[in-house]
């Protein structure tokens, strides 16, 4: 196509009076041009490709002396060269050929950009912008108007009527307008709607919003209880969840203490969310997808049953601290994460429920301890009137 031959890749023997270097940047950059007008599907493409990697390999190309790390605007770039062939730049929206292009991603927020767009980049990092909650206004629409008619991000002018090029595009996130440089219609569930309707349809965000959510869809900056606590009077799943937290809590008590549970390290089965062991009240967008698609209540009861059963039944040390029912004195040793008990919040006395409701002012256990204290402090006045 260009008068070049597939030998003359694999080969540069100083046919043009250069160096071996020079002569290998040259077929490096023929084989470029050949690659791109190939059809995808050609196998003359794909012997090409493998071919140019292995130049690539045999080159010392001067892009290896750029630095691996680059920040801008908050983001951690990180030099990357990888064979997928479809990726979009983040900056100018244009394909990385990641085959024979260098380009730079950062691990923060997912941006990805050619390696000469790193200097253009005008989006900051979302993950400087992830506070300790989300925006919780269902697509707080602001107007074009107040934009000045410019895109929310790069300023460029847009236009509701306007052309492809500067279509102006709504987030429903943080319901600004973008341009679709800046604006993909990516598709994802925003807080809010998920948090005040339950709705998890995806809708369309910008780039900025998108990496934003993504990025921080693993942490736990949702306190449901505050937001909206009538949620769980109308999701069963999350009723569900919340009991199986609560349960989990006061098994943690158990584990802290037992040395074999130390040793199998119980807790662990939940460091991918920290925030279940840490208290019951906070949850992570990936938590209420999953709350949604019943994954995380069948993930957390199974978890519930292993733990449950180390207690009651595998470890000798835990089962001897159980509670036995002071008011009725009879049944099966009782725990606070069992069904139909209640736990005394004074002493933290464990009974059945039914007993417990009988009592009209302190437990056996509260009782017991007042009177020995009253008993302890009579004696130590006798002793000092003597």
């Amino acid at each position: 196509m260009l008068g070049l031959t597939e030998d003359y890749f694999s080969h540069p023997g100083n046919r043009l009076g250069l160096s071996s270097h020079e002569e290998l940047q040259i077929a490096i950059e023929s084989c470029r041009e050949i690659i791109m007008r190939l059809p995808e599907t050609s196998k003359r493409r794909e012997k090409l490709v493998e071919r140019l990697v292995e130049l690539r390999l045999k080159l010392q190309d001067p892009t290896e002396n750029e630095p691996n790390l680059k920040t801008v605007l908050g983001h951690q770039f990180i030099k990357q060269m990888s064979k997928t062939m479809k990726r979009n730049c983040d900056c100018c929206s244009k394909t990385i050929w990641g085959l024979f292009q260098m380009w730079y991603y950062c691990q923060a927020c997912g941006f990805k950009c050619h390696e000469k767009c790193v200097g253009a980049t005008r989006r900051s990092c979302v993950a400087l912008a992830v506070k300790s909650t989300y925006q919780l206004k269902i697509c707080p629409e602001v107007g074009l108007s107040n934009q000045m008619y410019s895109c929310a991000e790069c300023k460029n002018p847009i236009s509701i009527t306007g052309g492809t090029a500067d279509e102006a595009r709504l987030c429903d996130y943080n319901g600004l307008y973008y341009c679709p440089n800046c604006h993909w219609n990516d598709l994802v569930s925003t807080p809010a709607r998920v948090l005040h309707n339950w709705d998890h349809t995806p809708y369309k965000v910008s780039r900025g919003s998108y990496q934003l959510l993504k990025s921080s869809e693993k942490r736990a900056l949702l306190e449901v209880r505050e937001i909206n606590p009538m949620l769980f009077n109308f999701v069963e799943e999350l009723a569900q969840i919340r009991k199986l937290r609560e349960d989990i809590l006061k098994m943690k008590p158990y584990f802290l203490t037992c040395s074999i549970a130390l040793e199998l390290k119980l807790l662990c089965k939940l460091e991918d969310r920290q925030h279940f062991v840490d208290g019951s009240h906070m949850y992570s967008m990936r938590d209420l997808t999953q709350a949604m698609d019943g994954s995380l209540t069948q993930d957390l009861s199974r978890t519930h049953t292993e733990f449950a059963k180390h207690i009651k039944l595998d470890c000798l040390f835990c089962q001897a601290k159980g509670f036995v029912c002071e008011i009725c004195n009879a049944g099966e040793t009782l725990f606070p994460f069992d069904s139909m008990v209640s736990i005394c919040p004074r002493c933290s006395a464990v009974f059945h429920s039914d007993c417990f409701s009988c009592i009209d002012t302190m437990c056996p256990r509260c009782k017991r301890k007042q009177q020995k204290k009253q008993t302890s402090w009579e004696e130590s006045s006798s002793s000092d009137d003597d």
